[in-house]
């Protein structure tokens, strides 16, 4: 009888444990995230991967990366029970992934808050009266924005907006953690989108337009054990995260995370 023949994984990744994560070592942006409560909670890890990658693969990139031991002993979460960094440390036995819309190259793209005043041309936030939605205390027309539905600002964004990249990026910040201090004016919010933004998504010149075009795919995943979800945490919420961020042509991906929580616990 023939021996049987060892599958390979449709991917194989290393860790790339000394690239250097700019904004994460930007004391301007350290010190927003610790105001917006996320710091302590967020990361970004990088990976490398060796073989031919399509969007259209992404179940199987997924699930060859939740399975490869290089992955499960360097990916890194926050344990819902301690609030330390941990690993995995469960065997992963289903994957969801969703392809995010990434397009956007311009931060014109938020234009639309200071066309709309809900941010006047000084950069301040207009105020409105409290409403809870939620975790979230909604104290101004920006949080009127990304979280109510029937307030007239909502639509300001179309449902296609609010599915690119850029706007989860944005969203997640201006949310922030358990203990989100909020900003008076909108710029912090937009700096510190488009520094993470501009590191993590790659970008490349457009043979035929000679345009900018997006070439990362972005993914947002979540990964279940035979007690349910583990991954990016056993409890679900809004602010808590993990995207994939594919460059087919470097074969890098990035892991931006974050795990809702008081964030000044954890180291």
């Amino acid at each position: 009888m023939a021996a049987e023949r060892e599958v390979k994984p449709a991917f194989t990744f290393r860790h790339l444990s000394n690239k250097k994560i700019s904004f994460m070592n930007d004391r301007k942006i350290c010190d927003l995230f610790m105001k917006w409560s996320m710091h302590g909670r967020i990361i970004v890890q990088a990976f490398s991967f060796d073989e031919y990658f399509q969007p259209y693969d992404k179940d199987k990139f997924v699930q060859a990366f939740f399975k490869d031991p290089n992955v499960v002993v360097n990916l890194k979460m926050v344990s819902p029970l301690t609030c330390e960094w941990t690993t995995l440390g469960v065997e992963v036995k289903k994957t969801e992934a969703e392809e995010i819309p990434c397009k956007q190259v311009s931060m014109s793209f938020f234009d639309c808050l200071y066309s709309n005043v809900i941010v006047r041309e000084t950069g301040h936030i207009n105020k409105c009266l409290d409403e809870f939605y939620g975790d979230f205390v909604v104290a101004d027309q920006l949080r009127q924005v990304l979280l109510l539905e029937d307030s007239d600002n909502y639509q300001i964004f179309s449902d296609t907006d609010r599915k690119e990249f850029i706007f989860c990026l944005f969203k997640h910040f201006c949310l922030g953690g358990m203990l989100c201090q909020f900003e008076d004016t909108v710029d912090p919010y937009l700096e510190t989108t488009k520094a993470v933004y501009k590191e993590i998504v790659s970008v490349q010149k457009d043979p035929d337009t000679k345009g900018i075009r997006v070439i990362s795919t972005v993914f947002k995943i979540t990964a279940s054990g035979d007690h349910g979800l583990c991954y990016p945490s056993t409890k679900k919420h809004e602010q808590t995260f993990a995207y994939l961020i594919v460059d087919p042509i470097k074969r890098h991906v990035h892991v931006l995370y974050h795990s809702f929580g008081g964030g000044l616990f954890c180291s």
